[in-house]
């Protein structure tokens, strides 16, 4: 691989805040990055260095003549009028078809070109700048935060664009699960260095934590050893007889040295005051509908929710997420039908404008105390406060200097101190740092309120959901699966309308009969393809026997009439069934490529 940029001792700093210290780097082409480190580390500050956008205070930061950056940065390019096709071919100068071309790769095609970016969802409008930025036609991505506000649709088709492409990048995501699907290295942003890992983030996050144990324990021992010295040192030195021996151990005392440990950043642990545990009922809709004046969103929606769920809310963007939270807040009233809460039951609602809402003349420390619930002693406030990483110094700061980051974060803690029995949370994640995400995930899933969540990042999602609500065409229906099964699904319809759009397109421009060896390379990448989904399936397969079996031993144990288990039951053998078609299937089709 040939080397594309080198930085060697970098400095940079704003004011008296220093984000690069002596930071170096070599990136060579092909290499997939995935680009960690707590908000602020200086992750989008190292882009915006790249692709010069900021200016380095010192070092050399040298981009060779073969790179072709191309930069997905988190700001919009797009003027207010601008269409699809003609804002791609007003930001990159090419011709329609060209965009056209490149635009199909994300099932931007038809109307959807000629529509005004303004009216598209947010996952369509990063598709429009991955298109605009894949026509510059660079050989190193730099993709800032691209899963913030993607649906799954679009994720899906990201995940398959960055699986396939040639060239290499960095992408900087507070989701996993996309890193660990898309990347091959792991570089990490902290203390003002940057150290780039080869090998995935699981396995980086592994080494590191093995590392430190190592430093630790040696540590412990070199402090051992100097202490048996020390002891020698101290019952013989004042003896003439051992006094040169107790020198010479004095000297390997001070030989004996250390390693030193940076401490480690703060690591959020997350605890939410717990409120009482009442079972049954939450809440209740019967036909109802959601939507605004001119526009019913969703109509016949009707469904009950225990206490203690914790259900994500899921569906491509657009498709009515947000107003269905906003309805079952009380935000927005719903058009017809029922809508029902149980009584007594509290309901913090956190969203996406309720950060840029908060007093910016208040102090942290106040607006968490004015909003904690009456109970909560200052002791817990003060918890909650250090859990989202504000020391006590920042407790004094005035909301008016807090980051977007740190707003969010404040917005979450405050959200968490009023105990309240149900949490309605659109986009909880967006912009927290993957640590914070996933310590947040983790108190969540502790947690005993019922709570009804929208989130397109895949661990958060998979990690907390108890169940699903599928928002898709106008109707809001309980999604009787899991969350892995519900992305298995959704990637097995995709690619499916994908393969078929990539066949009958091949029908159509394909008038070349194709030679010997054209043919070998397409029946073996196929082959690969379909090994792929066979082994996919079988993991699914397997795991819904390990909880079929699980099922049928508590049948044996506890043989009393349980109506969730035996719902759970019938489902699992339906699954089952279906996987086992699938598999018999691309079985069949693998065969018939070996014939």
């Amino acid at each position: 691989m040939s080397i594309l940029l080198q930085i060697n001792n970098l400095y940079k700093a704003y004011g008296h805040q220093v984000i690069f210290k002596d930071a170096n780097l070599t990136i060579s082409t092909k290499q997939k990055i995935g680009v960690i480190g707590r908000n602020g580390a200086g992750k989008s500050t190292l882009f915006k260095l790249i692709v010069g956008q900021e200016s380095i205070d010192s070092g050399i930061l040298q981009i060779h003549s073969i790179a072709r950056l191309g930069y997905l940065e988190q700001q919009s390019p797009f003027k207010p009028d601008d269409t699809v096709i003609g804002f791609l071919t007003r930001y990159t100068g090419k011709q329609e078809w060209q965009c056209g071309k490149i635009a199909a790769m994300f099932q931007l095609k038809n109307d959807l070109l000629y529509a005004q970016i303004s009216s598209l969802a947010g996952g369509f409008q990063m598709r429009v700048k991955l298109t605009a930025m894949l026509l510059k036609e660079p050989n190193f991505l730099l993709l800032d935060e691209p899963t913030n506000y993607l649906d799954l649709s679009t994720l899906v088709l990201l995940e398959r664009f960055l699986k396939t492409y040639r060239g290499g990048y960095m992408v900087i995501s507070h989701d996993r699960e996309f890193l660990k699907n898309i990347c091959e290295y792991t570089m990490e942003i902290e203390h003002g260095a940057i150290f780039l890992y080869p090998r995935p983030i699981e396995e980086y996050l592994v080494y590191k934590e093995e590392q430190l144990e190592l430093k630790q324990k040696y540590n412990i021992r070199v402090e051992q050893k100097q202490k048996q010295l020390q002891n020698f040192v101290d019952r013989f030195r004042s003896k003439s007889s051992k006094a040169r021996q107790a020198q010479s151990k004095i000297k390997v005392i001070n030989a004996l040295k250390k390693i030193d440990i940076i401490q480690p950043i703060n690591t959020v642990r997350i605890k939410i005051p717990q409120t009482d545990t009442k079972k049954g009922l939450a809440f209740r809709c019967e036909n109802m509908s959601i939507g605004y004046e001119d526009k019913i969103v969703a109509d016949n929606i009707s469904f009950t929710i225990e206490r203690g769920e914790h259900i994500a809310i899921l569906g491509d963007n657009g498709q009515g997420k947000t107003t269905f939270l906003k309805t079952i807040a009380g935000e927005l009233a719903h058009i017809t039908g029922q809508l029902r809460w149980m009584p007594n039951i509290k309901i913090a609602y956190y969203a996406q404008h309720v950060p840029s809402m908060l007093n910016p003349t208040q102090e942290v420390g106040v607006y968490l105390q004015s909003i904690a619930a009456k109970d909560v002693s200052l002791q817990d406030i003060y918890q909650m406060a250090g859990n989202f990483l504000f020391k006590n110094t920042d407790l004094k700061k005035k909301i008016s200097v807090l980051s977007g980051g740190e707003r969010a974060r404040l917005s979450l803690a405050g959200l968490l101190l009023k105990k309240a029995q149900v949490l309605l949370l659109d986009e909880p994640n967006n912009h927290l740092d993957f640590e914070t995400v996933e310590a947040l995930c983790s108190a969540l899933k502790a947690c005993k309120s019922t709570i009804l969540f929208v989130s397109h990042n895949r661990t958060f999602v998979n990690l907390l959901a108890t169940g699903i609500i599928e928002i898709k065409d106008g109707n809001v229906l309980r999604y009787p699966h899991n969350y892995e099964e519900y992305v298995y699904h959704l990637q097995k319809t995709m690619l499916s309308d994908i393969c078929n759009n990539e066949t009958t397109k091949t029908a159509v421009n394909n008038k070349v009969k194709l030679n010997d060896y054209q043919k070998r390379k397409l029946i073996n990448s196929k082959r690969r393809k379909l090994k792929s989904k066979i082994k996919s399936i079988e993991n699914l397969i397997a795991k819904n026997e390990a909880e079929k079996q699980e099922i049928i031993t508590s049948y044996a144990t506890n043989p009393a009439y349980c109506p969730k288990r035996d719902k759970r039951f019938k489902q699992i053998n339906s699954l089952l069934e279906s996987q086992e078609k699938d598999w018999l299937a691309i079985h069949e089709e693998l065969e018939g490529l070996d014939t």
